[in-house]
């Protein structure tokens, strides 16, 4: 079955990767400043407490009980595990060999996906994948300095791409059974309880170092987390875990632009070359094949009938 466009959920995607690629930038600087532990518990401690209160204001309740092994898997997995073992790994390795190990994960999405979710393995999606992948290859490349890594951080930065893939596909069954609201604002708390022992550090960290790190985590929790999230989840809705998954080659090359404009980091011919191969690949792996004489076909939210309606 072939998806109809929905502007909606475009603009949620773009919203999300735009989100998420200023991370690395946000996170690139408070890292200088904050352990991998405190970070991720100020950036879910921030993100749940903004979107309990979105949850409280709105009235949505409290998720269906179907949903809990979901939420609970996503708050130990993606809010938590995937966020301390990124930091922590991207402080181990060379930003490259980080962006080509954690961008294992979309092509994880897709398999699991077509075998657990029953997305099947559309030619276009898996062709797209690997076009896309072959250009982060190419950018982790350029970004690599002295090819030297540490085991520690590769197997940390693996560990974000599993914990990642897992996630996101536990995820969208999760939706026909809560809200976006209800699974990002759970989960951040889920994560924010279980870094609640690097509260200490936390504080003295922050206490220590500059203003800019406290604006930097307090960014990351309104922004990458809670917004983002809820975009993220907001546009799962109306497509394959697959191919949204699919879209997030597209961070690489943001990452790149805003380091170039906001960091004055010049990339190279090697590196804009790999960022334009994602982009295409990114086009591929989203583009629907036509089908001549073919009537209009309902959209994929439209066979949820169970899942409730969302406003990110």
């Amino acid at each position: 079955m072939s998806e109809q466009f929905n502007p909606r959920a475009a603009l949620a995607i773009g919203i999300t990767v735009l989100c998420w690629a200023s991370a690395f930038v946000s996170i690139r600087d408070a890292g200088r400043h904050l352990d991998p532990g405190p970070l991720t518990l100020g950036r879910a401690a921030i993100a749940a407490v903004v979107l309990l209160a979105v949850w409280a204001v709105r009235r949505e309740g409290l998720p269906d009980r179907r949903s809990w092994p979901g939420i609970l898997t996503a708050g130990v997995l993606w809010f938590g595990l995937y966020m301390v073992a990124l930091n922590w790994g991207e402080q181990l390795v060379d930003a490259g060999t980080a962006a080509l190990i954690v961008n294992i994960g979309p092509i994880l999405i897709a398999l699991l996906g077509g075998w657990l979710l029953k997305e099947g393995f559309p030619p276009r999606l898996f062709l797209g994948i690997t076009i896309s992948f072959a250009g982060v290859a190419v950018v982790s490349l350029s970004m690599s300095r002295d090819g030297a890594s540490s085991v520690l951080g590769v197997l940390l930065c693996l560990v974000s791409a599993v914990t990642y893939a897992i996630s996101v596909v536990v995820q969208k069954p999760t939706l026909r059974h809560c809200t976006s609201l209800q699974f990002t604002a759970f989960g951040n708390l889920i994560a924010a309880i279980l870094c609640l022992p690097f509260a200490p550090l936390l504080f003295s960290q922050l206490e220590a170092a500059p203003a800019s790190a406290t604006l930097h985590v307090v960014y990351l929790g309104l922004f990458p987390t809670a917004l983002a999230f809820l975009t993220w989840g907001y546009a799962l809705r109306h497509t394959t875990a697959g191919k949204l998954g699919a879209t997030t080659y597209v961070v690489p090359a943001i990452v790149v632009g805003m380091s170039w404009l906001l960091l004055g980091e010049i990339p190279t011919w090697l590196t804009l070359a790999g960022g334009a191969l994602a982009l295409l690949g990114v086009a591929i792996s989203r583009s629907r094949k036509k089908q001549a004489g073919a009537g209009p076909t309902p959209p994929v939210e439209a066979t949820d009938a169970a899942a409730p309606a969302v406003k990110p």
